[in-house]
């Protein structure tokens, strides 16, 4: 009978244990094999991004920046500030993202901030970049302090802009901001050290080309409506035209000027008609004012004015592209150039129809009377 011999895979070890003896490729062959399977089991668990908070802005998407860097400002860092709590003077490079109440508090040498802000479009903050923030986990991000809408973030120094990412609730992506912590605004004796003298505003690479936009909060004049934001006006409550231009955006789109300027209870509001019937809603000051046309014809809104003679950031939420997207523009209300509403193109078109109406029936009545004669 003939034996069936099976062949049986020994491992190295114990082929070697067999052997006496063992040769050193074999030896490092065994310890990297081991290694491979032993590595996931020591290794400390990876930080992997949040995929629900992972989409970025476009260029296209943002605002243009306000620069906040003034020539001959230094770093200040927390070992240049005395151990305590102060009020400081704090802002954004972006209007939509304004900064309330500040409290920096200052322990050991660093320092964190306690901010306010006024609008809630914001949930999560990041202390770095867009498109750091949309590659970080969950657990990096920073969101509101309690039932206050209060954030509480790490500053590295004072006088410096420092890279802050936003996400917004309504967009779902994350937008690029720098926040500036004004070593100047602190009450006296604060401050280990001299601060220099400050000149104009510093142009940086990232600054945009466009105009700065204004920070509104930083123009309020303090009497505006407390319900719209809308600022008071000398005139008599009606209708009347004023310039207005518009920036921001693709460029495609536009406004018509001169456009409708409404004074109620003595405010300003402005009625604007925009070059496409796509755009459903407004944000100004963070409330929403909806299309008011239904006809299918151009878009139609009716705003509070937040300033005259300066730049009053909006956005307007477009349907053009299939999906909904919110735009920023600017919007310029010119104080000198408001007069009587026939200065309006449309009023004036309604003025010469109803003037051709008058004509045409004037017309036909003497035509008929006249007529009516010749028969007699």
């Amino acid at each position: 009978m003939q034996m069936r011999h099976e062949r049986v895979w020994q491992s190295p070890l114990r082929a070697c244990s067999r052997m006496g003896n063992c040769p050193a490729f074999v030896l490092a062959f065994v310890l990297a094999f081991a290694l491979a399977f032993a590595m996931p089991c020591f290794a400390p668990s990876a930080a992997f991004a949040d995929q629900a908070h992972n989409k970025v802005a476009s260029e296209n998407e943002m605002a243009s920046s306000k620069v906040l860097l003034l020539e001959g400002m230094q770093p200040i860092t927390g070992d240049k500030v005395k151990d305590g709590t102060y009020k400081i003077d704090a802002e954004s490079t972006s209007p939509f993202f304004k900064l309330g109440e500040t409290t920096l508090t200052v322990r050991g040498g660093k320092m964190m901030a306690k901010i306010a802000f006024d609008s809630k479009s914001y949930p999560l903050i990041y202390m770095g970049t867009a498109d750091d923030a949309a590659a970080a986990p969950a657990e990096d991000y920073i969101e509101f302090d309690g039932d206050s809408w209060t954030f509480t973030v790490p500053v590295s120094a004072l006088d410096q802009e420092i890279d802050c990412a936003a996400y917004s609730k309504r967009k779902k992506k994350w937008y690029n901001r720098k926040l500036m912590f004004y070593a100047a605004t602190l009450p006296e004796g604060a401050l280990l050290v001299d601060l220099p003298e400050y000149g104009d505003p510093v142009e940086s690479e990232s600054a945009s080309a466009s105009k700065t936009a204004t920070d509104i909060a930083l123009n309020k004049v303090g009497n505006e409506n407390p319900e719209t934001g809308a600022v008071p006006i000398d005139k008599p409550d009606g209708t009347y035209s004023i310039e207005v231009n518009m920036t921001g955006g693709s460029g495609r789109a536009s406004v018509s000027s001169p456009t409708w300027l409404i004074v109620k209870d003595g405010y300003a509001y402005a009625r604007l008609l925009w070059s496409s019937s796509y755009y459903d809603y407004m944000l100004v000051d963070d409330q929403r004012y909806d299309n008011q046309t239904d006809d299918g014809s151009n878009s139609t809104f009716t705003i509070p004015i937040l300033a005259m003679d300066d730049e009053v950031p909006v956005i307007a939420d477009t349907t053009a592209m299939g999906d909904p997207v919110e735009v920023e523009y600017f919007l310029t209300f010119y104080s000198d150039t408001i007069d009587d509403k026939d200065a309006i193109p449309q009023e004036a078109a309604i003025k010469v129809l109803v003037l051709a109406l008058i004509v045409i029936v004037v017309g036909g009545i003497l035509n008929y009377a006249l007529k009516k004669r010749r028969k007699q």
